[in-house]
This record gives C-alpha cells, structure tokens and sequence, in this order.
C-alpha cells in the first residue's frame, strides 16, 4: 500500500515537472528570438550584414543555441554557426514560413544537420505591422532532456527514502502495536505451561488493555478453581485414608480369627479391595496435580534411569517369575527435559504393567537416546485399544480377561507425568507377540 501511494503521489508530480519545464523552456526560446527580432529589425532596412552577423553570433552565445535571421524571401543573412551559406533559401521550413507570415512558430522536430532533436522558435521582425524578415533560434533540447531525467531520478530516490522512512516507521509502529499481544502471549504459554501465578502486563490500546485485564480475571478464575480442586481431592484423600487403614487393620485381624478357608478367602478378597481402593486414592492424589508448573528445567540420564528401575525392580520381577532384562544403551549421558522423580514414576507404572501382565516371560528396559522402552511379552493390545488405555479407569482386554491387579488410573498418571515435560508415553502391540510401551522426552540441547 505504501508503494502504491507513493507512486500515485510521485508520477503525477513527475509528469507536471516534466510538462512545467518544457513550458519555461519553449517560452524562454519564444521570448529571446523576439527580442533577437526586434534588435535586428533596424538593420534589415537596409539590410546591414555585418551588424546583423554580429548579432547573430552575440545572440547565439546568449541564448546557448543556432540563431539565423533572413530576409523577407526567406534568403538566409545572417548564419551564428557559418554552416550554411549566406542567401540560401529558408523559406520551405515550416517555422520561417509562419514566422514570414507575421506569427511566431515554436516546433520540436529532428534536424537532420545537427543529427539530433532540437527545439525551433521563429520570430517575425516587423516594420510597420509587416514581417520584413525572421529570426529562427535553434536550441538542441538534449539539455531539457537530462534535466527532466534528472527530475525523475531525483523524485524517485525520493520515493525510496520515503518508502525507507516508511517502513522503518511502520516496522516500529507495528513493533509497539505487537508488542503487547506478545506479551499477552508468553504470559499465556506461562499459564499454559502451568505458572497460574502468572498476570498479563495491562498496556496498549484500549482493545488490548481489555484483552489484558479479561485474560487476568480468567487465570484469577482458574487459579482459584484448581486451587479448590486441588484442596479438596487432597483433603478428601487425606480423609479417606485414615478409615482405609482402619478397615485394612480390621480385617486383618478378623483374618487371623478366621475359623474356615472360607472366611479366610472372602477376607483375603477384601483386603485386596480394600489395598485397590487405597491405590484409586492416590491415583487421583496424583492426578490432581497434573497441569501444575513443573518447577525449574530439570535434567535426567535416560541410561541412569533404567539402571535405577532395574535395581528397583529386579526382585519384585523375579518374585513374580519374570526375567527382568536391562541395556541402558550405548550413549550414556544422554540428557532429557524431566525431574528424575517423575521419568522414576513413570516407568515405575510401565514396568509394574508388563510384571502384571508378562505371565511370567521375560521384560526388557531398554534406552535408546531420549527414548526409554519397556517391553513384555505377554497378552499385548487389543486392536484400537492404544489411546483407550490411557484413559481414567480403563483397564485394558489383558487386565479384564487375567483379574490382573489394577486401578486403571496408572497409565493416565504416567502420560500426564510426561506431559508435563513436554514428553508423551505410547504403548503398541509388538509384531512377535507381547507390548511395547515407549516414554519420548525432549533431548536436552547444547
């Protein structure tokens, strides 16, 4: 749009620059060959052509062109530049003609003497109200030209230190106008990130500044909103674990009591329930604090982490007859985006899953870069099912169909976890049987 305007602006303005000099240029010419013509007029009756030449060659220096003053048959006297010889007849030149005819003739045309483009003015020298002769004056207009072409060049770099202002301008303008929403929006990705602390900078324009104070109330909302859920999901833990561990003790002791098999089964069951419902509690704990800010940038060594798992899990699995196998890799110091208490809770879940669900097969932990797998081989996925396990007290085909222990709430903590740092976990049914569940993390850069 700048472009154009000034373009609008400057070709107009060029055009009647060039139109305005042309015009002073033609009325100059007009005006010296009519006073030419009236200082020749007292030496054309009689004809003095020693005056007359003189006059001729003053003027010509004068007016920076040819001067040629003829008689009343159009017989060249008087010639400034000596080309043509005296009485040689300038009377079929439409511009003397006319000039003889008592009328001044102004023409631009190519002289094909000079080999160039020329601007002629003719005057009549009156005696009387009658022309007894002309003055022609004759002035290349290359000049007129190179000063039109420098009025263009001139009006164009113009244009393009305006275009230059104009953009420094609009770049700053466009800077201060921005600069608010940019600001607006990294106190966004704050939020986003989980700093509900955050408070957007009221400034700018009135539109923005109400943006601002809209975006201020809204994380006021939402802080106050997590805050309570937060509370309460912790009070209400906090509250249900006590009589949890009450109940647990309780039936405990009404076990050893027990006088049947029986009795003892259906209080072993309730334990177990009851042991579920404790783990659904501190699922939800940990749920709860999803979306928090995740604190200062934290670093872990994937390689570290599943030594760290290995030596967590190693019994458990054996107890449970499973092989529990480990390569941490062969780029050790690898670093990754996440607090090792969260990557050890992850795969905490993930490796807790494959001993639940192996059925006594063999579990490989395995790093690979910012990648830590952990594979079974048991049942694997049904097809379909690999977001589905992820969802809040889902539990998979495999977890239904063994009675596998569960409160379908793991898998959900572990993304929400991994999340947190920008990280994501995946799990897919192995081509040879079994699943493969993958934690991705960020790779730390620099």
């Amino acid at each position: 749009m700048l472009v154009l305007a000034i373009v609008a602006l400057l070709v107009p303005l060029g055009v009647s620059l060039r139109d305005r000099v042309d015009a002073e240029v033609r009325l100059q010419a007009r005006a010296q060959s009519e006073v030419v013509a009236a200082r020749a007029a007292p030496d054309l009756d009689p004809v003095r052509t020693a005056h007359l030449a003189t006059l001729a060659r003053r003027a010509a220096r004068s007016v920076r062109g040819r001067v040629l003053i003829v008689d009343d048959a159009g017989a060249i006297i008087a010639d400034s530049s000596g080309i043509v010889p005296k009485g040689t007849s300038y009377a079929g030149r439409p511009e003397i003609a006319q000039a003889l005819r008592g009328e001044v003739a102004q023409v631009r045309r190519d002289s094909q003497t000079l080999g160039k483009e020329i601007l002629a003015t003719a005057a009549p020298v009156l005696e009387g109200g009658k022309a007894i002769g002309a003055v022609r004056v004759t002035q290349s207009v290359a000049a007129v030209n190179r000063a039109v072409r420098r009025t263009w060049i001139g009006l164009g770099l113009i244009g393009l230190v305006v275009l230059a202002l104009g953009l420094l301008l609009g770049a700053l303008v466009a800077r201060l106008v921005a600069r608010p929403i940019v600001r607006l929006e990294e106190a966004a990705q704050r939020v986003a990130d989980g700093d509900l602390e955050t408070r957007a900078v009221v400034e700018g324009s009135l539109e923005q500044q109400t943006l601002s104070r809209t975006f201020n109330a809204m994380t006021e909302r939402l802080t106050v909103l997590l805050r309570s859920q937060r509370q309460f999901v912790a009070d209400a833990s906090h509250q249900l674990r006590t009589p949890l561990t009450g109940l647990r003790l309780r039936l405990e002791a009404a076990r050893g009591e027990a006088g049947t098999d029986s009795q003892r089964t259906d209080l072993d069951a309730a334990i177990g329930e009851v042991d579920r419902l404790t783990g659904i509690v501190n699922g939800l704990l940990e749920l709860s604090r999803a979306g928090e800010e995740r604190g200062s940038v934290a670093a872990d060594d994937p390689a570290a982490a599943v030594r760290r798992a290995f030596a967590r899990f190693e019994a458990p699995a054996s107890v449970a007859g499973c092989e529990l196998l480990a390569d941490p890799g062969q780029t050790p110091g690898t670093a990754v985006v996440i607090h090792p208490r969260d990557l050890d809770h992850v795969l905490d879940v993930l490796i807790e899953n494959a001993i639940s669900y192996a059925a006594g097969a063999p579990i490989e932990l395995s790093a690979d870069g910012p990648v830590i797998r952990v594979r079974d081989y048991g049942p694997g996925l049904a097809e379909g099912e690999e977001e589905s396990l992820f969802d809040r007290f889902h539990r998979g085909r495999a977890g239904v169909s063994s009675g596998a222990p569960g409160t379908g709430i793991g898998l959900a903590i572990a993304r929400d976890l991994a999340r947190r740092w920008d990280g994501d976990v995946r799990i897919t049914s192995a081509p040879d049987g079994g699943a493969v569940a993958e934690v991705r993390l960020v790779a730390v850069v620099g």
